[in-house]
C-alpha cells in the first residue's frame, strides 16, 4: 500500500472510529488497521488518537511573546526601510532614530509602545524581520576607464600623504551609463566623496569630454561646505589632462591632484563604493544616451539628491583593519551621516555649520526621497520615450 493510499484509508478509519460508540465496534476496526497495514495493536490505537485529519501539529513556542513580530512595528520599520535605500541592518538602526520625527508628518503617529520597540530594535532582530523580503542584487557593470599615458607621470600616485581625518580630501570617479556597450555617446555620472565626512556630490556629463568634466568639478567646489584641499582620481583620460591640471594648480591655494595605480580600484575604494550605492542602485544599468537627459539628472543631483544621501543616510568608516592569524579583524566607529561628521570636524568653520543646522531644520527625508521618484520617473519618461515607471519606485 501506497503512503498517499495509507493516508487516505487511515481517514476513512478514522471516521468511523470517532463515530460509533461500542465497544465491540472499536475494537473491530482496530483489529482491521492491524490486518491491513501490518502494525501492532498498540501502534494502531496511538495512530488513531493522534491522527490530524487537515491540520499539522504545530509545537507551541515558548518564552515571551515578541514585541518587534507586530503590524505596528514592522510597516513602519519597512518604510523607512525601503525610503532610505534599502541599507543593512547596522546602518537601519541609527537610521530609525533619524527618520522617526519625520515619520508622522506622512504616516500618521505612532504608538509610544511601537516607538520604544523601534528605538530599541538591535541589528540581528531587523535581519530577521526582513529574511524573508531583501532583496538581493547581482548586476555588475563595465568598466569605461581608458589610461591617459601623457600626463601620468605629471601627476603623482597617491600614497599617505593626505590628513584624512580633515575635510577637503575627495576621491573622484566616471560612472559610464552605457548599457550593454561602451560604443558611441551617452551620458556619465561624476561621482566625488569626501575621505574624512563621507560627504558626496554627483553630476551628470555628457561623453567624458575634458571641459564638460571641469566645469562640472568646478560646480562641485561651489557647493562643498568645505575648502577643496586634494584630489585623487584613477587614470582615466577625463581625469588626466591639462585642463584640470591648470584648474587645479592656478588656484590660489592650489589643490594636491594626485592618482591612483593602473588597474588598482582598491586605491580608490571610498568612491567605488558610492558608485554602487548612490547611483547603480537608483539608475540601474540602462543605456542613457539622450542628452536632454543631463540636465534633469543635474536638477536632481544639485538638489534633492545630495540634501538626501548626506543629511539622512548614515555610513561607518573603518578605523582599524588587523590580521590575526589567518583572520582579518576590522573595527569600525559609530554610524553616522556626512553632515553628522561634517559639524564635528574642526575643520569646518562655524559659520558653515550654523548654515548646514538651518538647512537641515527645514528637510523631511520622505517628502526629500519622494521629490527624487518624481525627477527619477520625468529622466526614465524621457529615457523610454514614453510613460514608463521607474524600475527603483518605493515598493
Amino acid at each position: 500500500m501506497s503512503p498517499d493510499s495509507k493516508k487516505d484509508y487511515m481517514e476513512t478509519i478514522y471516521l468511523r472510529y470517532k463515530r460509533t460508540t461500542k465497544r465491540a465496534e472499536k475494537s473491530a476496526l482496530i483489529t482491521e488497521l492491524c490486518v491491513t497495514c501490518g502494525w501492532h495493536r498498540k501502534h494502531a490505537i496511538r495512530a488513531l488518537k493522534s491522527f490530524k485529519r487537515f491540520t499539522k501539529s504545530v509545537a507551541k513556542k515558548r518564552g515571551k511573546p515578541s514585541i518587534y513580530n507586530i503590524p505596528s512595528v514592522i510597516e513602519p520599520l519597512k518604510r523607512i526601510w525601503l525610503a532610505s535605500g534599502q541599507p543593512c541592518s547596522k546602518l537601519l538602526k541609527p537610521t530609525l532614530r533619524l527618520w522617526l520625527p519625520f515619520y508622522a508628518q506622512e504616516f500618521g503617529g505612532l504608538e509610544l509602545s511601537s516607538v520604544k520597540a523601534l528605538l530599541k530594535i538591535s541589528p540581528a532582530t531587523i535581519d530577521r524581520i526582513f529574511k524573508s523580503v531583501r532583496i538581493q542584487y547581482t548586476k555588475r557593470g563595465r568598466s569605461t576607464t581608458k589610461p591617459g599615458t601623457l600626463l601620468r607621470k605629471s601627476i603623482p600616485i597617491k600614497t599617505n600623504q593626505w590628513d584624512e581625518t580633515r575635510p577637503g580630501f575627495l576621491e573622484a570617479d566616471t560612472v559610464a551609463h552605457c548599457g550593454d556597450t561602451v560604443e558611441g555617446m551617452f551620458i556619465y555620472t561624476l561621482d566625488l566623496v569626501d575621505i574624512a565626512t563621507g560627504w558626496t556630490e554627483q553630476r551628470a556629463v555628457w561623453g567624458k569630454g575634458e571641459t564638460g568634466v571641469v566645469e562640472q568639478i568646478e560646480n562641485i567646489e561651489n557647493n562643498l561646505p568645505f575648502p577643496l584641499l586634494g584630489f585623487d582620481s584613477d587614470n582615466g583620460g577625463e581625469f588626466i589632462n591639462h585642463h584640470l591640471i591648470r584648474h587645479f594648480s592656478n588656484k590660489v591655494k592650489p589643490v594636491q591632484f594626485t592618482r591612483s595605480r593602473p588597474y588598482r580600484k582598491d586605491d580608490n575604494a571610498h568612491v567605488e563604493q558610492k558608485n554602487w550605492t548612490h547611483v547603480r542602485q537608483w539608475f540601474g544599468y540602462h543605456r542613457l544616451e539622450n542628452q536632454k537627459i543631463v540636465p534633469l539628472m543635474n536638477n536632481l543631483y544639485t538638489n534633492e539628491w545630495r540634501l538626501f544621501h548626506n543629511f539622512f543616510c548614515p555610513s561607518v568608516k573603518l578605523l582599524e583593519k588587523k590580521r590575526i592569524a589567518s583572520k582579518i579583524l576590522k573595527r569600525y566607529d559609530v554610524p553616522k551621516t556626512p553632515y553628522q561628521r561634517v559639524l564635528e570636524s574642526i575643520g569646518v568653520s562655524q559659520a558653515q555649520k550654523r548654515t548646514l543646522k538651518e538647512q537641515f531644520s527645514t528637510l523631511n527625508p520622505f517628502r526629500l526621497r519622494k521629490a527624487m521618484e518624481i525627477k527619477l520617473q520625468e529622466i526614465f519618461n524621457v529615457h523610454f520615450g514614453r510613460r514608463n515607471s521607474y524600475p527603483g519606485l518605493l515598493r
